[in-house]
């Protein structure tokens, strides 16, 4: 039998909850957040961090707004042992921030983490121990009975050691680890069973952390876990709900929103991900999620490169271009199709900052993560004629008519699929002045004259070398129509102009001017040409004057036309 062989596998079995009432809740609020990126993502990494790198990590996620951060393991490693005590000693918890410390149910890593908080004004003391079957019966090799007793003499070691010191503000947390696959009634009757340790009902300060230690099934089902656990958790008015769930299945994120709905207060995970396996809950996608739906996240995003940057030097983890919200090339379309409507989307919110946020294509303004938007767009052979007008207008303020936009992208699209690759903005540029500014020199303008006769419009244009220099004199319905005529009359050459565009490059009398025009030669010659000029008339002589050069015009001056200047 083929070694890929799904019927060595069976479903999850579903929750029978006929009464749920999360799919119809809305978030109104973020949970509370909970970064065990110091510890259960620090755990994943190959080479652990430093006390250093963790310091580094810490202080980037107290500036971000975290207020419960758990900073380790410290009974298990001497390192973070060392952390905990150096964040204390040299009081770097600020007021309002909790720290978290994990052991395991045992009485000699309780004192050892009750001895590396000594000193600290408020923190939580994470006790677990793991509750499904697998765990119970082919790890330890207890009944249902002894792994409770597991879970409350821990809970009770937890309880005496806090006692010690009463100058210190302590909140009990548990967890039943493998939450998700424990039989759900088990699963409250041991939490229950270490809240009747712990008295929350008495003031005391109690966090049941529920993990998806290994996701085993769609987030619907742990949702239904979820409410059918709260249902069912005598005092649970006394107690805060958390969840904390892995990636196995690719659906962490989605698993822990729909916790919140159906009645979890804390979220608890870490930066892009980290963790075991296929990793921790992303913190950061749920919040971006909660914010691009407008709702206060309650942790500052916005370095959203710093935090990349710091994430990756501290771990030594690399982010996927494709992360969701923080990723490289997440706001980037090399789409034509999307790049056009980018394009005009932006445009149209050109002074309306304080707006509903609706552009096509991004879901958020790449603005407010740091993003800049020369990122957005960017060209390859699959970029239209929308996009390298984008990069144009943002990099140069250089707006295309939609016919010189069409012929242009003909034409970076060509150097993308020869060099089979992304082409530069830079690149795009240079492109575009050798195909279309750049000129002969024969065909530079080098003054002109208009007067106007009538409804008609006399035009006198000097064009060539210094050096080598002609007159051409015409008239015609306006300065272009002179010039051809001028052409016509002067170098018996016959042109049309077939498509014309011409605008200020800014605001102001002192604005730059642009001219874009493409002319057919009676050769049968078609090219088009750019120009700029101090001001559009010029732009627009000169725009023709090239135009006509490229498409190969022949020459036929009359002699008494012809100057030379010595």
């Amino acid at each position: 039998m083929n070694s890929f062989n799904h019927r060595r596998y069976r479903a999850f079995p579903a929750v029978h909850k006929p009464d749920r009432r999360w799919p119809n809740r809305r978030m109104h609020h973020a949970p509370t957040w909970a970064s065990v990126d110091l510890r259960d993502g620090n755990q994943a990494l190959v080479s652990p961090m430093s006390v250093t790198q963790k310091m580094e990590m810490f202080d980037l996620l107290v500036r971000m707004g975290f207020k419960e951060i758990e900073v380790g393991f410290p009974a298990a490693s001497q390192p973070d042992f060392d952390f905990v005590r150096k964040i204390i000693e040299e009081k770097r918890i600020p007021e309002d921030v909790t720290i978290q410390v994990l052991t395991q149910a045992r009485e000699n890593l309780v004192e050892r983490s009750y001895a590396a908080l000594q000193g600290v004004h408020r923190a939580i003391v994470h006790v677990y121990n793991s509750t499904s079957p697998a765990q119970r019966e082919q790890v330890f090799g207890l009944d249902k009975e002894g792994v409770k007793a597991v879970a409350v003499r821990g809970a009770e070691w937890v309880k005496a050691g806090a006692a010690r010191f009463p100058e210190t503000q302590w909140t009990f947390q548990y967890s039943p680890e493998s939450f998700s696959n424990t039989e759900l009634d088990y699963a409250v009757e041991i939490c229950e069973a270490v809240m009747a340790v712990w008295h929350p009902e008495e003031g005391q300060s109690v966090i049941l952390n529920l993990p998806a230690t290994v996701e085993s099934a769609m987030p619907n089902v742990f949702a239904d876990q979820i409410e059918w656990f709260c249902d069912h958790l005598r005092g649970r008015e006394h107690v805060k709900v958390s969840v904390h769930t892995h990636n196995d299945r690719g659906c962490a994120v989605a698993a822990a929103e729909l916790a919140v709905l159906a009645g979890a207060d804390r979220v608890e995970g870490t930066l892009f991900g980290n963790g075991e396996r296929t990793g921790n809950m992303d913190i950061l996608t749920m919040a971006m999620n909660l914010y691009s739906q407008g709702l206060d996240p309650r942790l500052d995003l916005s370095m959203g490169e710093a935090i990349r940057e710091i994430y990756t030097r501290c771990t030594g983890m690399a982010v996927s271009p494709r992360h969701p919200w923080f990723g490289e090339l997440v706001y980037t379309a090399f789409s034509g199709s999307h790049q056009d409507a980018i394009r005009k989307g932006i445009n149209r919110r050109q002074g309306q900052d304080e707006a509903i946020w609706e552009v096509p294509y991004l879901p958020i303004d790449p603005a407010d993560l740091g993003r800049n938007y020369e990122a957005v767009v960017r060209i390859n052979s699959q970029s239209g004629k929308g996009g390298v007008s984008h990069v144009l207008e943002r990099d140069y303020g250089i707006s295309l008519p939609r016919w010189l936009a069409q012929e242009f992208s003909a034409v970076v699209q060509k150097a993308t699929e020869e060099q089979s690759g992304e082409i530069t903005a830079k690149q795009i540029y240079a492109l575009f002045e050798s195909h279309f500014v750049q000129r002969n020199a024969d065909w530079q303008m080098q003054r002109y004259r208009l007067q106007r006769e009538g409804e008609k419009v006399i035009a006198s244009v000097v064009m060539g070398t210094e050096a080598h220099s002609r007159i051409l004199q015409g008239k015609g319905s306006g300065a272009v129509g002179a010039l051809v005529g001028a052409l016509i009359q002067g170098a018996g050459i016959y042109a049309e102009v077939e498509q014309f565009d011409q605008h200020a490059l800014g605001a102001g009398t002192g604005a730059r001017a642009m001219a874009c025009a493409r002319v057919s030669v009676e050769s049968g010659g078609t090219a088009s040409a750019v120009s700029f000029g101090e001001d559009t008339t010029e732009a627009a002589l000169q725009s023709v004057l090239s135009a006509i050069g490229k498409a190969g015009a022949v020459v036929r001056f009359h002699q008494n036309n012809e100057q030379k200047q010595g």
